[in-house]
């Protein structure tokens, strides 16, 4: 009798728990510099937004007393083009993400590890707990709308809110609630996103229109300052991302693109900006101090 045969259970619980693990995060592709992503409009009022805010094939961007810290239309709307393109390939990939892990009504109360989850439309509220590890990855498909009030998400385990992508066949509502993942609506017709009060962590893109009143978005690029490795690196959420070419030593141009970044963000420490000559890294105000 082997071992598998001896022990079934714990085989089979072994196997599921890996299986879980497995289960890979969708690419975001260009979708994945935004914070904010709407189809048609993006509307925040007295809010934040940590990243870049955009809009297409829409224009109607409205910001009444919002701080944003990213790019916002019309300067994204380039990027935004192709971010859409690719936020959509990412929605249609999430609801043909295989087979769920596990149907679930009521989130409240429950203590996910990663895998594929089915819920229905149910209004949620109460605390979601969601345990590592840290590469883990959980997909939330909502058959209607995804609306919570005082809903939270708790993280646990070293699990990080940028695996977590929750995929409604309409649209999306939270109010006064504590949220953690990136919501995708991508429904032609009702796709739209809805932030009431409270905060999100992750990525709101919307096929339809975003409403912000009073809510705080952090996106990912924010996050990824202080997550595992594991969402770190190129492959970034899925993205591979792209940097401007640099010239390194002396003479060879402005550093604000250098890996080394010899002046700290500091121009006057530099040895290469300001006037720098080439071939004398040793001038007087460099990094030879």
């Amino acid at each position: 009798m082997n071992s598998c045969q001896k022990y079934f259970s714990a085989c089979l619980l072994a196997l599921l728990t890996q299986a879980a693990y497995a289960q890979s995060a969708p690419d975001l592709g260009d979708a994945a510099e935004f914070s904010v992503l709407g189809g048609t409009a993006v509307t925040c009022t007295t809010g934040v937004v940590t990243g870049d805010v955009g809009i297409s094939p829409g224009t109607a961007f409205t910001n009444t007393g919002c701080t944003i810290t990213g790019a916002t239309p019309p300067a994204t709307n380039a990027a935004a083009a192709q971010a859409r393109t690719d936020f959509l390939d990412a929605y249609a990939a999430l609801q043909a993400s295989g087979t769920c892990t596990q149907v679930v009504g009521t989130l409240a109360g429950q203590n996910l590890q990663p895998g594929v989850y089915c819920t229905d439309a149910t209004a949620k509220t109460g605390t979601l707990t969601l345990t590592g590890p840290a590469d883990g990855v959980w997909i939330f498909r909502v058959q209607g709308a995804l609306t919570g009030t005082n809903f939270s998400v708790a993280m646990a385990g070293g699990a990080q809110p940028c695996n977590v992508f929750w995929a409604p066949t309409a649209a999306a509502t939270m109010t006064t609630s504590s949220f953690k993942g990136s919501i995708l609506a991508g429904n032609a017709i009702d796709g739209s996103i809805t932030l009431t009060g409270g905060t999100l962590a992750g990525q709101i893109l919307a096929n339809v229109a975003v409403t912000m009143t009073d809510a705080s978005v952090i996106g990912c690029d924010a996050l990824s300052d202080s997550a595992s490795p594991s969402c770190k690196g190129k492959k970034h959420r899925g993205k591979s991302k792209v940097h401007r070419a640099c010239n390194q030593g002396v003479g060879n141009g402005p550093e604000g693109c250098d890996p080394g970044n010899s002046n700290q963000g500091n121009p006057f420490r530099s040895n290469d900006e300001q006037g720098g000559t080439p071939g004398n890294p040793g001038r007087k105000g460099g990094n030879n101090k």
